[in-house]
């Protein structure tokens, strides 16, 4: 196999596979990046049994600078491979596989010579059927993501709480994310109308990795789905990953239906007081942060208090106050990361009690984004 190529254009693309490479794992091939040399170009393939990325780097775009000279396959320890490729010193580099997978990589002046392995050896990618496929505006998926994920458990002991549960039905595409303390769920309307249905349940790290790779270029993305495998397309990038097995809890009925006092705020003069409480809550033992809403009075304050430091208060303005007297306290991380999920929105927040679940939503679009917050006992 000899093949030269646009080095910065090979780096981004290595870049991207590298992200299913880890160092970790019971199946030392793995640890390597696997090359294929074609007359369609440069197949580039990174697993680590979770996940699994391909690309393809085109033969026919020029402004890769891609050459094949000869075609074949190669497996290359990704850790050595990938740190060298990134400081070759010239714009091109050239890969050349000899006997014995002896391979060669040169730039200018600069030649390594690397022992690789038998590509046949590389376990094979699953194979997923494109009947069930379902296609999303690359950024529209990417919010999905980044409003839900924050909720995904990072607790083995419920595995099935680490992923995001996913339904498709009749057009409504529903994700929803909890780890017992808060939920964040999320729907949206397919623009095309698509016959497909499944209910499946995604690890959130895999779909952290994948909303990396989504660019700002508003490409769409294309899910797939088998048994136990999703595949996500982007462009010439396919994104493989695992599905975790079980059911989901039914999250439906923890998101109260009624309110006793609600209250409307922008969403970044709420976050923005939340983190100034927490600079001090954060020194305390139990991280808690306490709301006092006095609606007959149109008072919302802020309190939180570490024993060994000090405490701060602060008086908020909302922009609309109603319902009865409550005091409220809370996790201010969870209400942080609810609080950037809605970006420069205003948002209605709904109690029942202070010691139920409370919700927060976009005054504009009340029923399909929601996050939920379990508040703290503190007495």
């Amino acid at each position: 196999m000899k093949f030269t190529i646009n080095r910065a254009a090979f780096v981004k693309e290595l870049n991207n596979v590298s992200r299913a490479i880890s160092s970790k794992t019971t199946i030392p091939i793995l640890t390597g990046l696997k090359i294929v040399a074609s007359d369609a170009g440069l197949l580039l393939t990174g697993s680590n049994a979770d996940i699994s990325i391909e690309t393809l780097i085109r033969a026919d775009d020029p402004d890769l600078g891609l050459s094949i000279d000869e075609p074949g396959a190669i497996v290359l320890t990704a850790r050595f491979f990938s740190e060298i490729v990134k400081r070759l010193p010239e714009k091109e580099m050239t890969v050349t596989v000899k006997d014995g997978f002896q391979t060669e990589i040169t730039s200018g002046a600069a030649a390594f010579n690397i022992n690789g392995q038998d590509a046949n050896n590389y376990p094979h990618l699953p194979e997923i059927d494109a009947a069930d496929s379902v296609v999303l505006s690359g950024a529209v998926f990417k919010e999905l993501i980044g409003q839900t994920v924050i909720a995904v458990s990072n607790q083995e002991s419920r595995p099935i709480l680490t992923g995001v549960h996913f339904v498709l039905s009749n057009n409504q595409f529903l994700a929803v994310a909890t780890d017992s303390h808060r939920l964040s769920q999320r729907q949206i309307e397919l623009p095309t109308p698509s016959d497909a249905t499944f209910d499946v349940i995604i690890p959130g790290k895999s779909l952290t990795e994948l909303s990396r790779m989504i660019g700002d270029d508003d490409t769409d993305v294309k899910m797939q789905f088998s048994e136990n495998q999703v595949l996500f397309l982007l462009g010439d990038t396919s994104f493989y990953s695992r599905l975790l097995e079980g059911n989901y809890p039914d999250t439906s009925r923890l998101i109260p239906k009624e309110a006793s006092t609600t209250v409307e705020f922008e969403a970044p003069e709420l976050l923005a007081a939340v983190e100034r409480a927490s600079l001090l809550s954060h020194e305390s033992r139990n991280n808690v942060v306490k709301l006092t809403l006095t609606p007959a009075e149109n008072q919302v304050t802020i309190f939180s208090n570490s024993p060994d430091v000090g405490n701060v208060e602060e008086d908020l303005a909302p922009k609309e106050l109603d319902g009865e007297d409550l005091e409220i306290s809370f996790n201010p991380d969870y209400m942080k990361d609810a609080l950037r999920s809605f970006g420069q929105s205003t948002i209605r927040v709904a109690f029942t009690s202070a010691l139920r679940p409370f919700t927060l939503v976009p005054t504009e679009d009340t029923s399909n984004f929601i996050q939920l917050i379990t508040p703290v006992r503190t007495f």
